[in-house]
């Protein structure tokens, strides 16, 4: 069996994280298609906001990481498993990083300055440049393709430990 599970704090920052990703993912694939206008611009808005909250949760997460190592992983899991664990949650954290900053950084070089949920203006990280915008569109969205990449792996690790092998991986992380 999995043995040790993660702390409450841990579990509540990954599923908030989860779910809010998942929406993102889902808004932004949906929004780059919308004509301008009120609804595509309330949608970035959201989007923005939303993905400046991801970034805070992931930088919650990595403190908790730093202060309090991750339970050790139970003897069921093989050495091919133990190598791809944590490159994948290192990828996980990365684009959760990578995500929200380029596209902080994509609004800032577009002229477009982020205001959390209309109620705290971030400031620009950058002058307005529409080259670099153009640029850090480009890194946002194929960091969002790579992004689904790992979640689809992570989720796929996941159906195997819990459905597959029934070895306690997935209670580890649930409440």
């Amino acid at each position: 069996m999995a043995g040790a599970g993660y702390t409450f704090l841990a579990k509540l920052l990954h599923w908030l994280t989860a779910l809010l990703v998942i929406g993102l993912l889902c808004l932004g694939l949906w929004m780059v298609g919308l004509p301008n206008g009120g609804l595509k611009s309330g949608s970035i808005a959201w989007h923005k906001g939303i993905g400046v909250t991801v970034l805070a949760l992931t930088v919650l997460r990595l403190l908790w990481l730093w202060r309090a190592k991750a339970p050790a992983l139970p003897a069921s899991v093989g050495p091919w498993e133990r190598r791809l664990a944590p490159w994948s949650h290192t990828m996980l954290l990365v684009l959760l990083l990578v995500m929200p900053i380029s596209g902080w950084l994509m609004s800032s070089a577009g002229g477009n300055s982020v205001v959390w949920f209309g109620v705290l203006p971030l400031p620009d990280l950058v002058d307005r440049d529409p080259l670099l915008a153009k640029m850090l569109r480009t890194l946002h969205h194929w960091s969002a393709y790579a992004l689904i990449a790992v979640i689809v792996l992570h989720v796929g690790a996941v159906i195997r430990h819990d459905m597959l092998r029934r070895d306690g991986i997935f209670r580890r992380m649930w409440f």
